[in-house]
C-alpha cells in the first residue's frame, strides 16, 4: 500500500542541515547570517566529521537552536546522519557550509511546501556560483545578497530534474515514509549525490526550482576532494547511477563527455584553482576500470 503524505500542519517546522568537513572558518562566517531571515530560524543540525570542524563556543546566538552531530567523513554519510537527527521537522533544508541565502529564503520555502502538497523537493536560484571559478569572497557574496530588491520576490516554480545539493529542501514526511537515504556508495565528496537523492524523491512527487528562492554559493576551495579522486568520480558516479536507474543516460552521458573534454583541453592551460592534471588522470583511471569491469565509485577511497 503506497505511503500517504501527511497533511501540512498550520505551523510548518523547518530545520536547516549542514554537512561540513575541514572548513571551520567558512562555516562560522556563514552561520550567523541565518539569523537575518524574515521567518525565524528554529533549528540547525550541523554534521561534522571531526570535533575540530566546529567550535561550539563560536555559535553565539545560534547555540540554543543548533545541534552538532558527527559521522564518518563523506557527504552522503553526513547527510544521512542529518536526516536521522532532523527530529520532527516537516521540511529539511540542506545547505552547503558556504552557501548564503536571501532573507526571504526560509519563508518562501515554507510557502512552497504548504501551498503545493505534491512538491517533495525545492531548490533555489543561485545568483552567483563560485564553484565554477576561484570562489567568491564572503563580503562579495553578502553584497550580492543585499543588492537584491526588497519586497515580495517575483517569479514562481518550475519543474526540474534534480535539486542542486548546495541548497535543496525536502519534505520529510516523504523521506520518512519511504525510508529514503543518500547513497553511501558515493563516498567522500559524493559527486552527483544530489541527483541520486532527487530522483529517489521524484518517484513520489514534484521537484521544483523557484525564482523566489535566492542565494550565493561562495565555492570555497578548502576541504574539497583531490583532483584525481574527483576526476575518477566524474566518470564512475554517473555510470553507477545509470546502472542504478536514478540518472538517465541522456543526463549522464553529456556530463561525462563534458567533464572529460574540459579536463583534456584545459590540462595545458589549467585554471589556478583547478587540478586539471589530477582530474584527467582520474578520468583515465576510471575509463580503464570501466573497460576492465572494475569501475565502482568506492574505488576513490584508495586513490592518492
Amino acid at each position: 500500500m503506497p505511503f500517504e503524505r501527511a497533511a501540512d500542519a498550520t505551523h510548518c517546522r523547518l530545520t536547516v542541515g549542514i554537512a561540513t568537513t575541514g572548513r571551520k572558518a567558512i562555516l562560522h562566517s556563514v552561520l550567523p547570517h541565518l539569523l537575518n531571515q524574515s521567518h525565524a530560524l528554529e533549528s540547525i543540525v550541523v554534521c561534522a566529521a571531526s570535533k575540530d570542524d566546529v567550535d561550539a563556543a563560536a555559535l553565539g546566538a545560534l547555540a540554543d537552536r543548533t545541534r552538532v552531530v558527527f559521522a564518518e567523513r563523506g557527504l552522503c554519510r553526513q547527510r544521512n546522519r542529518i536526516l536521522e537527527d532532523a527530529g520532527d521537522a516537516d521540511i529539511l533544508l540542506f545547505l552547503d557550509d558556504d552557501f548564503l541565502i536571501a532573507p526571504s529564503y526560509l519563508e518562501e520555502t515554507i510557502r512552497i511546501f504548504q501551498h503545493h502538497p505534491d512538491v517533495v523537493m525545492s531548490t533555489g536560484t543561485v545568483d552567483a556560483d563560485g564553484i565554477s571559478g576561484p570562489g567568491i569572497p564572503l563580503e562579495d557574496g553578502l553584497r550580492l545578497i543585499r543588492s537584491r530588491p526588497a519586497g515580495v520576490p517575483n517569479g514562481g516554480e518550475r519543474p526540474v530534474y534534480n535539486g542542486y545539493g548546495c541548497n535543496m529542501a525536502v519534505r520529510m514526511s516523504t523521506v520518512r515514509g519511504y525510508g529514503l537515504k543518500f547513497d553511501e556508495n558515493l563516498p567522500l565528496y559524493g559527486w552527483l549525490e544530489d541527483v541520486d537523492f532527487s530522483r529517489q524523491l521524484a518517484r513520489h512527487g514534484r521537484i521544483v526550482n523557484s525564482q523566489r528562492l535566492h542565494g550565493v554559493h561562495l565555492g570555497t576551495k578548502t576541504g574539497r576532494t583531490s583532483g584525481i579522486r574527483l576526476g575518477y568520480s566524474q566518470i564512475a558516479n554517473p555510470v553507477y547511477l545509470m546502472r542504478k536507474k536514478t540518472m538517465s543516460p541522456c543526463h549522464a552521458a553529456p556530463q561525462i563527455v563534458r567533464n572529460l573534454a574540459a579536463n583534456t583541453v584545459k590540462v595545458f592551460r589549467p585554471e589556478p584553482w583547478v587540478d586539471r592534471r589530477g582530474r584527467l588522470l582520474g578520468n583515465i583511471r576510471a575509463l580503464a576500470d570501466l573497460i576492465s569491469g572494475r569501475l565502482a565509485p568506492q574505488n576513490v577511497t584508495v586513490l592518492e
